[in-house]
């Protein structure tokens, strides 16, 4: 006799169920007996003792079927094995009534399907009648009024095991499911009628996860997502049910019924289609498996409560769920395939579900994917009713049957074979609703940046700034997309109506020098707009591919880390802003990396495609930071030492003021730094001349910079920016006033400022330079190969100084050289601003040839947001 294992808990009986799944075995020895004539034979001559013997079968004792294990003894010396009480079945403890000689059927398959499992040779006849199995509902009559076999069948467990076993070969013989497809699709008659299905599902789904104890659907918060639900479809759950109770209940009747009378799988599945013909494939699934979850969380609401409740103990003592409780190890592989089943089947479910409700405005039927799974949705509710109807004989079984019928892993495996076949057809479902849901993102990506396009259009006219603002950070009113700097606290975009809105646009490489001017830049700028009662707001908006730029923890921490030191708004999430609006970013602001600053005005319009410009050269001088104020100021400017070096070092400003003679200098030579500035210093010497020098750097190679520095402190040659911030932010001032230029449109070739300036740049890339002043008038913008020998031909021009003036005559021995030398000049714009279309050489007025470059200058620490 097999060892009965301990009593355990309805929590330990759940709690291994959602274990994996055992691997199904292909045959049993119950499975193996049944076939088998000579136990046939027995069964006929002592069907007490047989049914006994069958049930140690299946329940793993491996005992032949001509062997009596109580007794030990032949079956066919047990003769009152006929009126023998079936002892393995202590639940119903009914005696086996009658004799198999009695004309009665042993066996018929329900609705034809598969074989006549044993016979009489001698008289030809089976034990039971086969519409009593069939129609307990019709013919229940009938049913009582013959209690002898069929009811003995239907107590017996190892009778109805054989029942439901003799549906698996319906189940597999029918593997054309294009004929199975025909027959279902002709009791498809959908009237038009429109079943908001979500909210059942939702609290389908519910049942389902509590009964199954899904500890992974508790862990992720779904039903809390599924109580917000209910709560906003409360009124569509009362008019819902209404609707559609008694529908449910028939199916949860017929599924109990036909489980109960032994029907076959396909017969049951297709009455329960012919319910439901009026209804749309969705809304047949949801009601379907709503039916099963009424029968299913029943049968685990008195498993919870019984212990503790006396109205669920007596019930469940009815449906021997206390039996059942006792034997959680020889069950477990059942209730493994059964949960296993149960969640593909709403895996299913809801992705037959969200295919209904895709947005018809974004995707129609001819789309596809969309159209490959319409074709096969019919067959995947079909086998996924079917299924239910799988689980529900299982658990009919069990609470009708007792233990003793779940012990055999040959049922597990008829479970494990339906959730196999439903994974694939949900894999197959799940990839054309992908396929779905990125061609409707294509569409709604269009959309989106086309209403962008429409809303920054220039001739269009706004009340305000909110259906700009909202286009770009966040559209829906579910959350508080800006987080206040000043007080840290999310806020809604109700901030910036009516304002002058900066939007501050940068990857989230933002530097600390960037941040600490812009900060600084910004605070100033609020004096002059409380002074002017102008009302401005600056926003920062990070732009992050996430197709380049995985979100992960330390990109999360990247943002939420430069986030806290702005004093401006942020948004308060990266990932609000949508692909289109970062493709409207790039191809129209035309983003890339370094930061750049668009002006709205209170309407928002864009009155300045890039600001960042203007304050880097002004500062908050350029407030409204407009285009037309951008125009203005460069209108006021003109080429002085002052433009270089403005906002950066006080002590040139000093020399200026005094009426110094000034040399700005840089590169990244040594020697030729060392040779300059000697000789610049004799040359200042023999002449008596107040000479200062200045080392500036180079826009990039920041160590090789620093090695200069270290020369030049060492030997006293001049002096020198320690601070690279200060080297980083001459440079950004000087590449900003070309692309200012460039941005407005006035970079033409006869702007004698912009020639200077496209020289220094230019200068900058192939070697050494210097600038040469006398107080705020510059007076030579020249390379190292012609500065270095205009200086050391003082004996040549020195001749010049007493009439022209120290300058003048440096200046015009200079320009002699140069005109001979024509140094080189070289541009090389990334592709991280603006390019204009064609450059003349700003030394010999030629057009410049135009190639792409790449370049790699092997500096990790090259100076931060360099154009160069």
């Amino acid at each position: 006799m097999a060892q009965i294992p301990q009593k355990t808990t309805p929590s330990s009986l759940q709690g291994s169920m959602n274990t994996p799944l055992n691997p199904p075995t292909a045959t049993t020895p119950s499975a193996q007996s049944l076939l088998n004539p000579a136990a046939a034979q027995a069964l006929l001559s002592n069907p007490g003792a047989a049914a006994q013997a069958l049930l140690n079968s299946a329940a793993g004792i491996n005992q032949p079927l001509h062997s009596n294990p109580g007794a030990n003894q032949p079956l066919h010396t047990n003769p009152g094995g006929v009126n023998q009480p079936l002892h393995s079945n202590p639940g119903v403890n009914q005696p086996l009534y009658s004799n198999p000689g009695a004309n009665q059927p042993l066996h018929s398959t329900p609705g034809g399907v598969g074989q006549q499992l044993t016979t009489n040779p001698g008289a030809g006849q089976t034990l039971t009648h086969p519409h009593i199995m069939n129609n307990p509902v019709t013919n229940h009559q009938g049913f009582l009024n013959k209690p002898s076999n069929a009811l003995a069948l239907m107590k017996s467990p190892s009778a109805s095991h054989a029942l439901i076993r003799s549906d698996r070969g319906g189940m597999l013989s029918m593997s054309d499911d294009n004929v199975m497809l025909k027959q279902i699709m002709t009791t498809h008659a959908p009237d038009g009628r429109e079943v908001d299905v979500r909210p059942l599902l939702y609290l389908v789904e519910d049942i389902l996860n509590r009964a199954t104890h899904h500890v992974d659907y508790l862990i992720k918060g779904n039903l809390a997502q599924a109580e917000l639900e209910e709560k906003a479809h409360q009124a569509n759950y009362i008019a819902m049910i209404e609707a559609l109770t008694y529908t449910i209940d028939r199916i949860a009747c017929e599924l109990s019924y036909k489980a109960l009378g032994g029907s076959d799988a396909h017969g049951t599945t297709t009455a329960i289609f012919n319910l439901l013909s009026s209804y749309a494939w969705d809304a047949k699934l949801v009601l379907a498996l709503s039916a099963f979850a009424l029968n299913y969380g029943e049968f685990w609401l008195l498993a919870q409560i019984y212990s503790t409740n006396q109205l669920a103990k007596s019930m469940a003592i009815l449906k021997q769920l206390p039996s059942l409780l006792e034997h959680t190890a020889p069950l477990k592989p059942r209730f493994d395939a059964l949960n296993n089943l149960i969640r593909t089947m709403m895996d299913v479910t809801r992705c037959v579900v969200e295919f209904k409700e895709l947005p018809t405005m974004y995707i129609t039927q001819d789309v596809p994917a969309l159209q490959t799974a319409m074709t096969h949705i019919p067959t995947a509710v079909y086998w996924t009713i079917r299924s239910m109807v799988a689980c529900a004989t299982q658990i009919t079984s069990l609470t009708s049957m007792g233990h003793e019928f779940g012990i055999s892993t040959t049922e597990s495996w008829e479970l494990s074979t339906l959730a196999h076949k439903l994974k694939n057809i949900h894999e197959h479902l799940r990839q054309q609703l992908n396929l779905c849901y990125l061609y409707i993102d294509e569409r709604k990506e269009i959309e989106t940046y086309q209403l962008l396009l429409n809303l920054f259009d220039p001739n269009v006219m706004h009340i305000d700034n909110m259906k700009v603002l909202k286009a770009l950070i966040y559209a829906r009113d579910d959350k508080l997309p800006l987080i206040d700097g000043s007080t840290k606290r999310q806020v809604g975009l109700d901030v910036l109506r009516r304002k002058n809105v900066l939007l501050l646009i940068s990857s989230l490489d933002f530097s600390a020098d960037e941040l600490s001017i812009l900060e600084q830049i910004y605070n100033e700028s609020r004096v002059h707009a409380t002074r002017l009662e102008s009302q401005y707001e600056v926003v920062w908006i990070p732009v992050v591919d996430r197709t380049v730029v995985p979100w992960n923890d330390e990109t999360q921490t990247k943002f939420e880390n430069l986030r806290s030191t702005m004093p401006w708004y942020s948004v308060s999430d990266f990932r609000i802003i949508e692909k289109p609006v970062i493709k409207f970013i790039k191809e129209i602001w035309h983003f890339r990396n370094k930061p750049i600053l668009v002006v709205l005005d209170p309407q928002g319009k864009v009155v300045c495609p890039n600001a960042i410009h203007m304050m880097w050269i002004w500062g908050s001088n350029a407030f409204p930071f407009t285009s037309l104020r951008e125009e203005a100021l460069w209108r006021e400017e003109t080429w002085r030492l002052e433009l270089l070096v403005d906002g950066i070092d006080p002590l040139i400003l000093n020399w200026i003021k005094e009426g110094k003679y000034i040399f700005l200098f840089g590169g990244d030579d040594v020697e030729w730094v060392r040779k300059f500035a000697t000789t610049a210093r004799s040359v200042a010497t023999a002449a008596r001349v107040p000479l200062e020098m200045a080392y500036v750097g180079k826009s990039n190679k920041r160590e090789q910079v620093r090695k200069v520095l270290a020369t030049i402190n060492v030997e006293k040659l001049s002096y020198a920016w320690q601070d690279m911030a200060m080297v980083w932010f001459f440079w950004t001032r000087l590449e900003s006033m070309l692309f200012s230029k460039i941005q407005l449109g006035r970079a033409d070739d006869h702007d004698p400022m912009m020639q200077q300036i496209k020289k220094l740049l230019s200068y900058d890339r192939e070697g050494g330079w210097a600038v040469f002043s006398n107080g705020s008038n510059v007076v030579v913008n020249g390379h190292s190969s012609t500065v270095v020998p205009a200086l050391g031909g003082y004996d040549e021009w020195k001749v010049n100084v007493a009439e022209k003036g120290f300058d003048m005559a440096f200046k015009e021995y200079h320009d002699k050289i140069h005109d001979v030398a024509h140094p080189c000049c070289r541009f090389e714009f990334p592709t991280t601003t603006r390019i204009p279309e064609n450059m003349r050489c700003p030394e010999c007025r030629r057009i410049m040839d135009k190639y792409t470059t790449f370049l790699c200058c092997h500096d990790d620490q090259g100076m931060p947001g360099s154009l160069f």
